[in-house]
């Protein structure tokens, strides 16, 4: 997001929060993770903890500075970035035992999606088929190619599949289903995030927790299927594009 693109269509406002890398703050009417908290509103969830490193001030401010109806938000605070699985760790105090739900801040998620995912009492994500991100098309082909793929056996994960070579692709057939991020789970998940080892990226990655807990036998992840689409805020150039789509969405937090 930081990275400047002559051909990205961008107000200055909305080039002035990108060079900052906070993608969650981009201005599209209004901040980007609005929407995202307002589709977990509409879910039927109330409680947030958005987890920021120290220096993130600005979403502080901009969430003290508004009215909060529907939603209560806590800050976690991940003191080093460290990857995923750290900051799902950094999260366990105030997860307090409960089940909790796990989602990226850059991406709007089907209301629809997430109402399943709360309807289940056990593990589990949303599996989002390729087709159906293609069909949406606000998402380019290229970095649905580099999407962690999902080996689903029936109404469970099996396998997290990342960067899979074109030999894995064909024994998983035509009807692929990709990781976008939005998983429910419940206490088990710490101890995995505790345990598992550095990526070849030097990160302690969420994927690669959920994997290790499935191969202990520690924990089984249902799978819901679908084909709706994700509005995925990666890059400038995806600016225009996802505010297009979320035009006449009204906000209410």
């Amino acid at each position: 997001m930081r990275r400047a693109d002559q051909g990205a269509t961008v107000s200055g406002a909305q080039a002035d929060v990108a060079a900052t890398g906070v993608k969650a703050l981009i201005p599209i009417g209004r901040a980007f993770l609005d929407y995202v908290l307002h589709a977990v509103a509409e879910a039927g969830l109330n409680r947030i903890g958005l987890v920021i490193g120290p220096e993130h001030d600005d979403i502080r401010k901009h969430y003290g500075s508004l009215a909060l109806t529907r939603l209560h938000i806590d800050f976690i605070v991940q003191h080093e970035p460290r990857g995923t699985a750290d900051a799902v760790l950094a999260a366990e105090s105030w997860a307090a035992g409960e089940p909790f739900f796990v989602l990226n801040s850059d991406n709007y998620y089907p209301v629809s999606a997430l109402r399943a995912l709360a309807a289940l009492d056990a593990p589990a994500l949303v599996a989002f088929s390729r087709k159906g991100l293609l069909a949406e098309g606000q998402i380019d082909p290229s970095r649905i190619a580099s999407f962690a793929v999902l080996d689903l056996q029936g109404d469970y994960l099996a396998r997290i599949i990342e960067k899979p070579d074109p030999a894995t692709l064909d024994s998983l057939g035509a009807d692929l289903y990709v990781s976008m991020n939005c998983w429910r789970f419940d206490a088990r998940i710490f101890d995995a995030c505790r345990a598992v080892p550095l990526s070849p990226r030097g990160e302690l990655e969420l994927p690669l927790a959920v994997q290790h807990a499935m191969t202990a036998g520690r924990m089984r992840v249902r799978a819901i299927r679908t084909d709706e689409a994700v509005l995925d805020l990666s890059s400038r150039a995806d600016i225009a594009s996802v505010a297009k789509r979320l035009e006449g969405v009204e906000v209410r937090l």
